[in-house]
């Protein structure tokens, strides 16, 4: 039996996830899953004082993910109803690392692995990056005001830790392919021929996805 195509797009902050993955699920009609950002309580005050809120934020956010994710299992992929989502809930621990101290962390990465046991996996990733000053740029341009007291030197640390994550992804998880995009070349916003190129890499990807799967 052919698997249904799960993807998931990941990226630091500012990188345009949502808009890409908006893109792609209207092209190939898939649901959209978007992760809950600014409904957090807790994110104005971390982002003024990441040691104070970090815990209350990145759990806020794990419980909320989780609780996607489960609904999206039931209603969608149990009936075979394909999913783009524009997160990955493996992000809750690259910024965990990142954010909270030794003795919080531990406690976190308990009920991480605790609640995510058992999630769906996706079975496509899609990853964006680019420099800081794309970064910088696209977080100004859309605006949002709980985002721009975000410091350059956080940001950065975080297009780091993404890239080694996704690194150690690809390692780990060999048969689940990875669609890295440089959004310093590619501007799939304003340009057609960017986004159909992404479009195009994604057909071969889930064809391959499919294919896969229908023989095993």
């Amino acid at each position: 039996m052919a698997e249904v195509p799960f993807i998931a797009i990941e990226g630091p902050i500012g990188i345009g996830k949502t808009s890409l993955a908006k893109k792609l699920a209207a092209h190939f009609d898939f649901h959209l899953l978007k992760e809950i950002v600014e409904e957090n309580p807790f994110l104005g005050k971390f982002y003024d004082d990441i040691d104070e809120w970090s815990f209350q934020t990145e759990m806020f956010f794990l419980c909320n993910r989780f609780k996607q994710l489960e609904d999206i299992e039931r209603k969608y992929l149990t009936k075979s109803k394909a999913v783009i989502a524009d997160y990955h809930i493996s992000k809750n621990m690259i910024f965990a690392k990142r954010t909270l101290q030794a003795d919080k962390f531990e406690k976190y990465e308990q009920i991480y692995h605790i609640l995510t046991k058992d999630m769906p996996v996706p079975n496509m990733m899609i990853y964006l990056h680019a420099s800081l000053d794309t970064i910088l740029h696209r977080i100004k341009l859309r605006g949002r005001e709980i985002e721009q007291n975000i410091k350059p030197t956080y940001l950065a640390q975080l297009a780091q830790d993404y890239e080694d994550y996704m690194n150690e992804f690809e390692l780990l998880h060999p048969d689940i392919p990875v669609i890295r995009i440089n959004g310093d070349n590619m501007d799939f916003i304003r340009h057609q021929d960017d986004l159909n190129k992404i479009i195009d890499q994604a057909h071969r990807q889930l064809k391959t996805v499919v294919s896969t799967r229908t023989k095993a």
